[in-house]
């Protein structure tokens, strides 16, 4: 008996993990608490909405962190307004954001000198890979 629970636990784990379920809870659960709305399972719906229609037409789905938020993290990261910011800070940053899969080797790399344009397409390409809890169609 106990044999059949644990490959059925395994199993749900295994479904979850596929469907990327956690994740999705993760992200709903974080723009619940950081937009705080008024209907929040309106909020959801909407939510789940627009990440079924980024599924389907390639586009870039909902998530917590815009350009401006990002524009902001650059802000701190560039006291001096140099324009770049080293290759530590850029994977500090990125990593601090949620991104798990960060680019190695972002434009600028070589010379430790990440831009900020550099900063933000990476930053936004990777909260799409966290946000996109679907499979590609």
């Amino acid at each position: 008996m106990e044999k059949m629970a644990t490959q059925r636990e395994q199993d749900a784990a295994d479904y979850l993990k596929k469907h990327k379920i956690p994740e999705l809870l993760e992200n709903l659960t974080s723009m619940l608490f950081f937009y705080r709305p008024e209907k929040p399972r309106e909020f959801l719906v909407e939510q789940l909405e627009l990440l079924k229609i980024s599924q389907q037409s390639n586009i870039n789905g909902p998530s917590l962190f815009n350009k401006a938020n990002l524009d902001a993290v650059f802000g701190i990261l560039d006291p001096a307004n140099q324009k770049h910011i080293t290759f530590a800070q850029y994977k500090q940053a990125l990593t601090t954001l949620g991104i798990k899969d960060i680019n190695e080797c972002p434009e600028g790399v070589n010379e430790d000198r990440i831009s900020h344009e550099t900063f933000k397409t990476e930053a936004s390409r990777g909260l799409q890979r966290c946000s996109a809890t679907y499979e590609k169609l």
